[in-house]
């Protein structure tokens, strides 16, 4: 059986795997497969073991980081974009124009517990943001992993919310803030650990301390 630390480095390689056939394939022809809804993290009590094996540190300095490192949103397949695509995976009865744009439809904010009527009220939020990222481990990353990252589909990385609570939030971590609707909380915390763990990122104590403190609401 692989120890934590084992698995965590054999999902770094496999992210860097998937980073490296999508730094030489980012536009294609076919659309990509998405699940229905953002995958679903590991349950609290593998999330409470993968939080134990993060490293604990101060942040990185912020010293030439750009949004720009990660690029985003990259294509996916049938004129559809990461954005585009997580719009349709997240919403209701969304119509997309010939361009994959959204045009029709309506999303459910589970920051905030707000419906969406309108694509242009939805942002796509990094469940752990890119600045958070870079402070965390990213800044030594290269390009590839970095969009790899930035349009993760297969983790709990990507989700449509509210503009307002998405830029409310902007690149801090839980200890600066969480969802305010606290039902939500237990998955919010789920989410970032995996992708932290995925990712081997680090945590600052009070992170950590206040992931503790959420994944407690999930029972």
């Amino acid at each position: 059986m692989l120890t934590s630390r084992a698995r965590r480095s054999a999902a770094a390689t496999l992210a860097l795997a998937a980073a490296a056939v999508l730094g030489s394939a980012t536009a294609t022809t076919t659309a990509v497969a998405v699940p229905a809804r953002m995958p679903e993290p590991p349950p609290a009590d593998e999330a409470r073991d993968e939080l134990a094996d993060l490293t604990v540190e101060a942040p990185h300095p912020m010293a030439g980081y750009s949004r720009a490192k990660f690029p985003h949103w990259i294509q996916q397949g049938a004129d559809c974009d990461t954005r585009e695509v997580v719009l349709k995976r997240d919403g209701q009865n969304v119509v997309q124009d010939p361009k994959c744009r959204a045009t029709g439809g309506s999303w459910h904010s589970p920051y905030d517990d707000k419906t969406l009527a309108s694509a242009s009220q939805v942002d796509i939020d990094h469940m752990v943001p890119l600045a958070n990222a870079w402070r965390s481990g990213a800044d030594h990353w290269e390009t590839p992993l970095r969009k790899q990252f930035a349009n993760d589909l297969a983790h709990s990385q990507l989700i449509a919310v509210s503009a307002s609570s998405n830029r409310s939030k902007g690149d801090q971590s839980p200890d600066q803030w969480s969802p305010p609707d606290r039902t939500y909380w237990c998955t919010y915390s789920r989410a970032w650990v995996d992708v932290k763990h995925l990712y081997d990122l680090s945590v600052t104590q009070a992170e950590a301390d206040q992931l503790v403190t959420m994944l407690n609401t999930c029972g």
